[in-house]
């Protein structure tokens, strides 16, 4: 009988983080850059960020750490605190449609 082999990593399509917290949150961004009418890659330059992981930020795919929210809100011109409040209204109103 022959070992199987271990694969190392996460099983494809799963992730470390909760989902309606990242989607709140880039829900939040792409709302306030198409506020200021910028380009998906404008924001992402000034966030020292390439313009896909940006993408995987607003649809939700990626949880960005605390230094990266805070560099996201600096390229929007806002707060951090902002940003969050933002996110907690969303994630309220993704609450509301799922109950």
């Amino acid at each position: 009988m022959q070992k199987r082999s271990i694969q190392r990593g996460r099983p494809a399509g799963s992730t470390t983080f909760e989902a309606e917290p990242a989607l709140a949150f880039g829900a939040a961004v792409r709302e306030a850059r198409t506020a200021q009418g910028v380009a998906q890659e404008t924001l992402a330059h000034r966030a020292g960020i390439e313009r896909s992981h940006m993408g995987k930020i607003e649809r939700g795919e990626h949880m960005p750490t605390l230094a990266l929210i805070i560099r996201i809100a600096r390229a929007l011109g806002c707060s951090a605190t902002t940003l969050m409040a933002e996110t907690e209204q969303k994630l309220g109103e993704l609450k509301e449609g799922h109950g």
